[in-house]
C-alpha cells in the first residue's frame, strides 16, 4: 500500500512539471504558428527562385 502512495505522488509531481513546461512554452509563443512551418517546406524552391531573380547583380546588367 505504501508503494501506491509513492507512485501517486510521483505521477502527480511529473504531471505538474509537464504542466509548468507547457505553460512556459505557451507564454513564450512556441505554439502560435503551427501551420506555416509545415507548409514552408513545400514552397522552399519558389522562394529561392524569387531571391535569385531579384539579386542586384542581375539588375545592374540590364
Amino acid at each position: 500500500m505504501e508503494i501506491l502512495y509513492l507512485m501517486i505522488i510521483c505521477s502527480v509531481s511529473l504531471a505538474v512539471i509537464f504542466l509548468i513546461i507547457f505553460i512556459i512554452g505557451a507564454r513564450k509563443g512556441q505554439f502560435e504558428d503551427d501551420e506555416s512551418p509545415a507548409v514552408r517546406i513545400l514552397f522552399d524552391d519558389e522562394v529561392k527562385t524569387e531571391k535569385e531573380t531579384d539579386t542586384p547583380e542581375k539588375n545592374d546588367k540590364e
